[in-house]
This record gives C-alpha cells, sequence and structure tokens, in this order.
C-alpha cells in the first residue's frame, strides 16, 4: 500500500457515494459542534507550494480528519492516523520531492480556524464529464465553508458554495 512518504498512514479508497456514506457519515458527523483548530497541508519546499498529492488534515478539537482523493473518483477518510510533526518520506531512494508540514499554509482556510462546525456534506459531482460520481467532503463552518474535491488525481480546496453541478448529501 502506498502510504504518501507519511508514517502511520493507511488510505482506505472508495469510491460512491453509497460506500462513502456507509463507511463516513457517523465518523464525520460527529465533527458537527467542534471547533477547526488546525489545518495541515504538504509543503513542496523546492516549488514552493502546496503538495496536492497528500491528504489535508483538519483538527476539530483534538479529532484529526485526514481526507485525500486520488484518480479520478477514489476517497479516503482516515482519522488521527498521520503526525504532522513527523517528517515527509517521499518513497524511492532519490526522491524528486522535498516536503514538509506546514500548518495554516493556505489563508483561507487558515481564515476558518475557531469556527464552530454547523455542518458536513458530501458532495456528489453530477456533471456530464469523467468525474461523475466524485464526492467532496465540506464541512460548514458557520457562514464559511472549506471542501476538500478531487482536482484530478489529487486534492482541491474550496471556500464557496458547491456548484450547481453537486448533489448535496447533509450529514
Amino acid at each position: 500500500m502506498f502510504d504518501f512518504g507519511l508514517v502511520g498512514y493507511r488510505p482506505c479508497w472508495l469510491s460512491g457515494i453509497g460506500a462513502i456514506t456507509s463507511a463516513h457519515a457517523g465518523a464525520l458527523g460527529s465533527v458537527i459542534g467542534r471547533t477547526l483548530s488546525s489545518s495541515w497541508l504538504v509543503w513542496d519546499l523546492d516549488d514552493n507550494e502546496w503538495f496536492a498529492d497528500c491528504p489535508v488534515l483538519l483538527d476539530f478539537d483534538g479529532t484529526q480528519v485526514e481526507v485525500n482523493h486520488k484518480k479520478f473518483d477514489d476517497l479516503s477518510i482516515t482519522w488521527n492516523e498521520i503526525n504532522p510533526l513527523a517528517p515527509v518520506t517521499w518513497p524511492g531512494e532519490d526522491p524528486e520531492f522535498h516536503l514538509v508540514w506546514r500548518r495554516d499554509a493556505v489563508a483561507d482556510l487558515a481564515a476558518l480556524h475557531g469556527r464552530q462546525v454547523t455542518g458536513v456534506e458530501l458532495l456528489e459531482w453530477a456533471g456530464a464529464d469523467m468525474a461523475s460520481g466524485m464526492v467532496a467532503v465540506s464541512f460548514v463552518l458557520g457562514d464559511g465553508r472549506v471542501t476538500i474535491h478531487n482536482a484530478l488525481d489529487e486534492n482541491g480546496l474550496a471556500f464557496d458554495p458547491p456548484e450547481r453541478e453537486y448533489r448535496v448529501h447533509k450529514l
């Protein structure tokens, strides 16, 4: 199993709204009422940018959710597996990437810290394209939100209400 160079990380890849809801609705719903206290992203030191292939970590009062997308519709959601203080060691003898965890790396995401989760939504893409059926995870934080979506074999972040092509499944 590929662990993205993250000690202890064991992604469990699922696709489709049914499988993802069945596996994760209860745990995701349990963060409602909690406060977003921090976020962690893997940072590429050579390019000085977010390395979107690795999981997005959100900490809600000590409960850490780790969200990761790959391919067109695979989603892994894990809980409290990754230590963002540990080094990121990309697999291989001569790593092509020089990566570190960075706290509060994206200003729009950091601006949501301290807000209480008022809702969690699974967003199912229903557009007429190859991403149809992809599931994104959206945390509603009062009048703000963060959505972690599939950006074609990597993670993407969005901070606006869902596009009209999404079917919204509230948890």
